[in-house]
């Protein structure tokens, strides 16, 4: 690494750099989603908002073809695109509302009554769903923004309990898959700025 002034550092960070903690989740949930009738998808992806308690910029990977050649070597050249797992923490509230919601999210996609010959629980129910994971500036407003798109979940979490947890709140994780990312900021929307393009990274 090269030798820098402590003014270049400042300049190349914008004078803060960007805070792993400052980062906003919206998690839009199938229309079909509700816990006690009266909450829906909308009041989810607002609990959401507030209850996530931690998440990650997706991340992805371009796969490598290695292609034979004399006296066994080989060339390496690129192969396909492809996007990681995303989880989230999420933070139980006393009625474990999100919990339950997630809950009746997969039960959409599989039913959890194994005695029933129907896998699902709503024929036709579009469980697919965009995510938006945004990486805030230090004033609020969007840096970066990345939208999963159809994304589902996978595997929600077992939930800890012990006698020895005091003064703390119980969480869990929901995990999930999608099938391909978008990248954008505050100013470029996701329909201009596609994954494809070179200044996605």
């Amino acid at each position: 690494m090269s030798f820098a002034s402590l003014q270049q550092l400042k300049t190349a960070l914008l004078g803060r750099g960007a805070r792993a903690n400052l980062f906003e989740i919206d998690i839009a949930f199938p229309t079909l989603t509700t816990v006690d009738a009266e909450l829906t998808g909308t009041d989810f992806t607002k609990n959401t908002k507030i209850l996530c308690k931690a998440a990650a910029v997706p991340g992805f990977t371009v796969g490598t073809i290695e292609v034979p050649f004399r006296a066994g070597r080989r060339i390496k050249i690129p192969g396909d695109r492809t996007f990681a797992d995303w989880t989230v923490t999420i933070i139980n509230d006393e009625n474990q509302t999100l919990r339950r919601a997630f809950n009746a999210w997969v039960n959409l996609i599989s039913k959890g009554n194994y005695e029933s010959q129907v896998k699902s629980s709503a024929t036709g129910a579009n469980y697919y769903q965009d995510i938006t994971c945004s990486h805030l500036k230090a004033d609020n407003t969007v840096s970066r923004k990345y939208q999963l798109n159809d994304a589902f979940p996978t595997d929600v979490s077992a939930i800890d309990l012990s006698f020895d947890s005091t003064d703390t709140l119980s969480e869990f994780t929901v995990n999930f898959q999608y099938h391909y990312l978008k990248a954008g900021n505050s100013t470029t929307s996701f329909a201009t700025e596609k994954v494809d393009l070179a200044v996605s990274t």
